[in-house]
């Protein structure tokens, strides 16, 4: 089994460390101790943005590589929960037998949000470029009620 490796200029001046190996190792489990033992912990959560529009808020999560029938948005009890699915494109033995190098992930991810402020009859959503983009419109408070309280 090989691995391809960038393309170094002078690679045959380097000199050989015995040692390369577990600095290597010690570097990237001071990073992140525990990267190996969750796979594709990097994207498990996928990023988003909120931006505050004045009378709505404009939700932007990026989910590149989703077919469109993969994302699913459930309301219940005030939560917003945004779930997408990215199938296998190949079967075990193919990986196996065929591929030098298999990183893209696949899976399920999921993210929740409270919509307890939102207007959920009217949230609109669009996919266009691997972006999702929710548009939530702030529900109507209106104006404070204001009372005038009797001394006793």
């Amino acid at each position: 089994m090989f691995e391809l490796r960038p393309y170094r200029k002078n690679s045959n001046k380097m000199s050989y460390n015995p040692f390369r190996e577990m600095e290597e190792f010690e570097r990237k489990f001071f990073e992140d101790p525990f990267a190996g033992f969750f796979e594709n912990a990097d994207i498990a959560e996928f990023k988003t943005d909120i931006k505050d529009q004045g009378d709505s808020y404009l939700l932007e999560a990026d989910l590149p590589g989703f077919d469109k029938k993969d994302i699913h948005l459930d309301l219940s009890n005030d939560v917003l929960t945004i779930n997408a699915e990215r199938h296998s494109e190949h079967e075990e033995k193919d990986k196996k037998n065929k591929y030098v190098r298999c990183e893209r992930s696949y899976g399920r991810y999921s993210r929740q949000f409270d919509v307890s402020a939102i207007d959920t009859d009217n949230i609109k959503a669009k996919y266009k470029d691997g972006v999702l983009a929710l548009t939530l419109p702030k529900k109507d408070t209106g104006e404070p009620e204001s009372k005038h309280l009797e001394i006793e």
